[in-house]
């Protein structure tokens, strides 16, 4: 079977699905493997090392299989049998999903990946926010005016950076771990008392809430009317004592919540930093513009795109091996051998036989492969 790798540099995204030395896992599988010239290149990966393995962009209309992320530059050129896999942002793409509906493309997406221990190794959500979270507090400390950790020298005591943490996932908590590591005194915010029980286990401050608002899949639900009023007092108070800010919290298929409104980075002592991570999803400040720096008052409000993506080369060896573990089970003596029944590859799947689930809806309904 024909695999393809596209180049993800039109739309900005420095990473790559297939690094060089896991392509053996890819072939072992059965996978004849085909990289985009200059897929890699943003990542430290250059054409030299893909070898033999480097196809032009044509390469797509021929393959059994494409990996990707974000983005599928060509998409025009998918034809009927071809699958698809990686983080396809499903909420985000919908002239995407109808596409590959019409062409009756079985595409999975593994931002619906079920939350099972079974299916960590495949979690490509979790890889890319570790990479997020951590960038996220390099950027902040990078861009603050305080030092982050407790220093003693002989021109006086320089007290830590007070960072708070909003959103205690995957990319929070790395967050959470990195800046403690830098020496600041560090708070978290969730909305889940299972997060807060994580933020404590770093050794941080868990901001406390009366809430326990996680949904069945165990993300954060959205928040009634009624409880965004009392959190909003809550987090007014937290917000305007930090000098930096860490905004982290997420809603799958929904836009990012707003819990940083401008009058509270009005209130921010100047020289605060905000960096909002959800920039891509709506942003959790009110004043972010994805991709700039906003600066008012003396505070910098930083919202940076594809925060995994600066990271590159972790972020695409992480990624590379989400998507082999994800294929290794479906895939036998070179022929697709999916089991319909198993949740990981049911769950996923984006569109199917002409058919497409969108954010919110129960997944598709399939038995068996449809005839090539």
């Amino acid at each position: 079977m024909r695999l393809f790798v596209p180049s993800l540099a039109v739309s900005g995204d420095k990473r790559v699905a297939i690094v060089p030395q896991l392509i053996e896992r890819f072939e072992a599988l059965g996978f004849s493997v085909g990289v985009e010239r200059g897929a890699g290149l943003a990542a430290g990966f250059p054409d030299d090392a893909y070898g033999p393995h480097l196809v032009g962009a044509e390469a797509l209309a021929g393959a059994d299989l494409v990996l990707t992320l974000g983005a599928l530059p060509g998409a025009e050129q998918m034809t009927p049998g071809t699958r698809l896999l990686g983080l396809l942002r499903p909420w985000a793409q919908a002239d995407l999903g109808g596409r590959l509906a019409s062409l009756g493309t079985t595409a999975w997406a593994l931002e619906y990946l079920p939350r099972i221990s079974r299916a960590q190794s495949m979690d490509a959500l979790s890889s890319q926010a570790t990479c997020a979270g951590y960038r996220g507090a390099i950027l902040a400390a990078e861009a603050s005016g305080h030092v982050f950790p407790l220093l003693t020298t002989a021109a006086g005591t320089l007290r830590p950076a007070e960072v708070l943490v909003l959103g205690a996932g995957v990319a929070g908590l790395q967050a959470i771990a990195t800046a403690r590591r830098l020496g600041a005194q560090v708070a978290g915010y969730d909305i889940r008392p299972e997060a807060r029980e994580q933020i404590l286990s770093l050794g941080a401050r868990a901001v406390e809430s009366a809430l326990a608002a996680a949904n069945q899949s165990g993300y954060g639900r959205e928040l009634t009317a009624d409880e965004q009023q009392r959190e909003r007092k809550l987090l007014e108070r937290e917000i305007r004592a930090a000098n930096v800010i860490i905004a982290a919290a997420f809603v799958p298929g929904r836009p990012a919540p707003c819990l940083i409104r401008s009058e509270d980075v009005d209130a921010l002592a100047p020289g605060s930093v905000i960096v909002d991570l959800a920039a891509d999803e709506g942003g959790n400040c009110a004043l972010s513009r994805p991709g700039e720096t906003v600066s008012r008052g003396g505070v910098r409000i930083l919202a940076p795109r594809l925060p995994a993506a600066d990271l590159a080369w972790h972020a695409s060896e992480m990624y590379c091996r989400n998507l082999w573990h994800f294929l290794k089970p479906a895939v036998a003596n070179g022929q697709w051998a999916v089991d319909w029944s198993d949740p990981v590859y049911r769950e996923t799947l984006w569109t199917h036989a002409g058919r497409i689930r969108s954010v919110g809806d129960a997944p598709l309904t399939v038995t068996e492969d449809p005839p090539t």
